[in-house]
């Protein structure tokens, strides 16, 4: 059982400290609750503390405490763990993660992770004889009167012999660092003992002063006997013991909100996160009902530079305190991961982690919640300012300053959209706090129920479109019936905004609308129905004629290779000015999935392929270039001509509509021959090489030289 405790329950040496000071915060509080109705009880020990120290000679720690005391029948009932819980009991406790933080006997065992031996004196006021327990942690144990008499007069002292692998714990140091880590919020003073020099003389001139007096009658002497008396009469070194308290701080999360200032708040902050910039925002409040706690949470300003990189494993942050001993620094299932940035306190008397982890999630959602709030209704009383120029431009001066929710979704959006998609229980509260540009919003971003306040009374459906940037996305040609009708659309920039809102599927009963997918539905009147029906039957020739050109190309012709698969081609609804555009299916990726999937470093490509989904290739039934491509199909279907423009439109629509051509030359090839064709050069000539003209220079050379030659050979004539 021993060796279940040591090696299984506790994961760090160091939390026996934590254990056997929560232990005496313990008996300390009793002993307060029992001078509140007795004054007498108390006695001469009327300071409530606990003492710290080491024995570097004796390999030895103490903790003493001034707390209510043991007598025998306590110390055998409560150290002697089995005999209190049984075996099958405790290891049921243990397995049930049942609280164990503070209960002597079971908490007071982890001493044995540093010590080979455990003495425990202890006195109270019932029982006129101090007695001393011992055990090795070998299933015995022995209780004795303390033959030195009555020492302590009233609390326990515990003391550990260590190990020889706990040896570093004999460092004031070390004790300090670990008394302040788990138990600076205890409410009773915690006192170590530290060692200091002093100056002995120093000390003695400060109580005498009558010596400097009697120093001024004295003879002067000459400046080598000064010398020499100044060397002999340096103070020396004394070291001398002191307590010195560990635990200054207090649990300000215990005082009423009214009784707190920012400042306080602040340095709370700075105290716990170790950040050092003040908190944005803070939150400060006692859940109450089947479970109680108490907690002070804060939003950070800045979002650390690595966040995202940890994400998988970091843990959260809020540290976890048990009647104000800290349990745990970083506790993986208080918080979910998307909200690892929160920092903060969470302080229990009983903590079931699943029900009280759930309990803080809402909280820290609905604090959120209030900060999003009050910065849409600030906005929307901007809105209505608008009129006189002053306030128009008393608006601009304020949409210069972010409030507080757009400096935070600025830096933590990526997170509530990790939560968007992975919580499925708090979903519905994620997706209040979004924020997304839109076509309409001139760059700033809204909420999704500002989007719904705008929509049309006809609209059914959210619309949205991802790309790379705002500017590509503003030219797509699956955008321009969207402008044409007016109709506001929510612009997806960033990676994960697509799949948090498919992970939503709808808002408030209106779904999510990819404008970059097929089956697009558009409010319609009747006549443009029939309009639309009549259309379709006039180019059902080229659309059938293109579907079978497409189909070849891609099986078994450039693009045989590209994985692209072609569903349809048909008459578009959605273009008003692009000849084309390539839309994939409901369920597959977009152009910008697809791009975000092939960057992956361990990419599936069998899955891409799969999830890429069949493209359509829909025409606008109104562009002079579609027009001139029905005339020729009806003319010859076999034109090759029309096949190469075919081919040429599918290719730089799926490029304009942002998807990737797995091998670009046959685009290429087919460009080269038009730009050929329209310069009047037969594309199917033969390449000749070029002859090179000789340089005027050398011609020029070769003149002089011929020049000379005539001269020299005259002259030999003439000789």
């Amino acid at each position: 059982l021993m060796d279940i405790i040591i090696n299984s329950l506790y994961t760090d040496k160091q939390v026996f400290l934590r254990e056997l000071v929560s232990n005496a915060a313990d008996a300390l509080e009793k002993a307060r609750f029992h001078s509140v109705q007795d004054d007498s009880f108390l006695g001469d020990a009327k300071d409530l503390e606990v003492k710290i120290e080491y024995d570097a000679d004796g390999k030895t720690i103490s903790i003493t405490d001034t707390g209510i005391g043991m007598s025998k029948d306590d110390l055998i009932n409560n150290l002697r763990t089995e005999a209190k819980f049984g075996t099958t009991t405790f290891l049921e406790a243990m397995a049930e993660g049942s609280n164990l933080i503070g209960r002597f006997g079971i908490g007071f065992y982890s001493a044995f992770l540093i010590a080979d031996k455990v003495t425990v004196t202890s006195k109270c006021n019932d029982d006129p004889t101090q007695h001393v327990w011992e055990s090795s942690a070998d299933a015995s144990f022995t209780v004795v009167p303390d033959p030195r008499g009555n020492t302590l007069g009233r609390g326990s002292r515990v003391t550990l012999h260590l190990k020889e692998d706990a040896h570093d714990y004999l460092s004031e140091d070390k004790l300090k660092d670990a008394a302040k880590k788990y138990s600076q919020f205890i409410q009773f003073p915690i006192y170590v003992k530290v060692k200091k020099e002093v100056d002995v003389e120093a000390e003695e001139d400060d109580d005498d002063d009558d010596d400097k007096e009697d120093e001024d009658d004295v003879e002067t002497k000459d400046d080598e006997e000064k010398e020499e008396e100044e060397k002999e009469s340096k103070p020396t070194k004394k070291t001398v013991y002191e307590w010195e308290q560990v635990n200054t701080q207090k649990a300000i999360w215990l005082r009423a909100k009214e009784d707190i200032t920012e400042e306080e708040y602040t340095e709370f902050y700075k105290s716990i996160s170790k950040d050092y910039l003040d908190p944005l925002a803070y939150t400060h409040f006692n859940a109450e009902g089947e479970i109680e706690f108490k907690s002070i949470l804060y939003l950070p300003k800045k979002a650390p530079f690595d966040m995202m990189d940890n994400y998988w494993t970091k843990r959260s942050e809020v540290k976890l305190f048990v009647r104000r001993v800290l349990v745990a620094e970083k506790f993986e299932e208080l918080l979910p991961r998307y909200l690892n940035f929160v920092r903060g306190v969470v302080d229990s008397d009983d903590l079931p982690w699943n029900i009280t982890s759930k309990k803080l999630v809402r909280k820290v959602l609905e604090f959120m919640q209030e900060l999003a709030k009050e910065e849409e209704s600030g906005d929307d009383e901007d809105e209505e300012a608008e009129g006189e120029e002053e306030k128009k431009e008393e608006k601009k001066d304020k949409s210069d300053e972010d409030g507080t929710w757009t400096k935070f979704w600025k830096e933590f959006n990526k997170n509530l959209k990790m939560g968007c998609y992975e919580d499925d229980s708090n979903r519905s509260k994620l997706s209040k706090l979004l924020r997304f540009a839109t076509t309409k919003s001139e760059g700033k971003e809204i909420s999704l129920d500002k989007y719904l306040d705008r929509m049309q009374e006809s609209q059914e459906s959210i619309y949205y479109m991802s790309g790379d940037s705002m500017e590509v996305m503003l030219k797509a040609p699956a955008l321009q019936i969207f402008k044409k009708k007016d109709i506001e659309v929510l612009m997806l920039s960033d990676h994960l905004d697509e799949p948090c809102l498919q992970k939503l599927a709808d808002y408030e009963g209106k779904k999510f609308v990819s404008i970059q997918k097929a089956d697009v539905k558009l409010d319609e009147t009747e006549e443009e129905k029939k309009r639309f029906t009549k259309i379709k039957d006039m180019y059902k020739p080229l659309t059938d004629w293109w579907k079978d050109s497409l189909t070849e190309l891609t099986e078994k012709g450039a693009m045989k290779d590209a994985g692209v698969k072609i569903e349809k081609v048909e008459v578009s609804k959605r273009l008003t000015e692009s000849p084309v555009v390539v839309v994939t299916s409901q369920f597959g990726y977009s152009a910008q999935q697809e791009r975000v999937m092939k960057a992956q470093a361990f990419q599936n490509k069998d899955q891409i392929s799969m999830m890429s989904g069949r493209k359509t290739l829909e025409v606008n039934p109104n562009h002079p270039v579609v027009v001139d491509l029905l005339s020729k199909v009806k003319a010859n279907k076999d034109d090759a001509a029309a096949k190469d423009t075919a081919a040429v439109l599918f290719q730089t629509a799926l490029i304009e509509s942002g998807y990737e051509i797995a091998d670009p030359s046959a685009l290429v090839s087919r460009v080269y021959r038009l730009m050929s064709k329209e310069l009047g050069v037969d594309p199917d000539a033969p390449l000749k090489e070029v002859e090179v003209p000789e340089d005027e220079e050398e011609e020029e050379e070769e003149e002089e030289e011929e020049a000379e030659e005539e001269k020299e050979d005259g002259a030999k004539e003439e000789l």
